[in-house]
């Protein structure tokens, strides 16, 4: 018990109902500082845009049916921002930041708080309550509220836009680490047993890979008007929320029109160092031998 009479676990959720109450007040003013200034937007679903759907895409905080956890939805788009719609995205980006920290320690020291989390926070606005009802949405998905918000630090000339589907983090495991791993899911399990027995017959030296294959993604090329400080004319980055890019004039910069769906196959070569075989070595793990 604490001094001032709260449980630890409980002065935590206490913390992180505020960071939350913070970061829904601080977005619905970003937005409303973005519809008084008039500037466009643009919306990769719709084409046009208006404050609705700029409030929808950085309040869509929830989980649908059948959602992988692990996933997050996109709302692509592109805004142009004056000084101060640009000054608001910080302050909700730093919001979010220390939401995602304080989430952090919890789930390490207090991880049975989590459902209580996911339960109580959305019913604290009226706003999101409207939006609950009647939609089957009441769970709320933290890593969707903690997202930062793309930015551009200075005014661009263009945005080309693509879809990127090649995406796969590979890790390197050794012989030993993929033993241990197979071990920690059930060694007495015939599936996992047939496994080990794989395992065994490969040299301990051997370097085997885990794969983990990534949602398709939007990576936007920017192209700035001046060159950064550090010389810079270009920066690319993966969005999944409306891109803010500075405009003294008021305008969206030049942009494309990807297509609606990402490519079906991969589109860029393999290199060589990371040529792996076909099927997996040890499918529990998603583990690869190389060629």
């Amino acid at each position: 018990m604490s001094g001032d009479g709260k449980r630890p676990e409980y002065r935590l959720l206490a913390e992180l109902e505020d960071h939350f109450d913070r970061l829904v007040e601080q977005t619905d003013a970003l937005v409303a500082n973005w519809q008084a200034s008039e500037a466009p937007a643009w919306s990769f679903e719709h084409g046009a845009a208006d404050a609705d759907w700029l409030r929808h895409a950085l309040l869509d905080v929830w989980y649908q049916d059948g959602q992988d956890g692990r996933a997050t939805r996109s709302h692509v788009g592109l805004v142009a921002a004056n000084d101060t719609v640009m000054e608001a995205v910080m302050r909700v980006n730093a919001t979010k930041k220390a939401f995602a920290e304080l989430l952090a320690e919890i789930r390490r020291d207090v991880p049975t708080l989590i459902p209580e989390i996911k339960a109580i926070l959305p019913f604290r606005h009226p706003a999101l309550q409207d939006h609950l009802r009647g939609t089957g949405l009441a769970r709320l998905h933290l890593k969707q509220c903690w997202r930062a918000i793309p930015l551009a630090e200075a005014p661009v000339a263009r945005v080309r836009l693509a879809w990127y589907a090649s995406g796969r983090s590979i890790k390197r495991l050794t012989v030993r680490e993929a033993e241990q791993k197979l071990l920690a899911l059930d060694s007495e399990a015939p599936h996992v047993r047939i496994q080990l027995k794989q395992l065994a017959g490969i040299p301990d030296g051997e370097p085997l890979a885990q794969v983990q294959s990534q949602a398709p993604l939007m990576r936007a090329n920017l192209f700035y008007r001046e060159p950064l400080e550090d010389g810079r004319h270009r920066r690319a980055m993966n969005i999944a929320l409306p891109l803010f890019v500075p405009s003294p004039d008021g305008r969206l910069p030049d942009h494309n029109l990807p297509p609606s769906h990402p490519p079906a196959t991969r589109t860029r070569a393999r290199r060589r160092d990371e040529r792996l075989e076909d099927t997996a070595f040890l499918p529990s793990l998603r583990v690869y031998r190389y060629r």
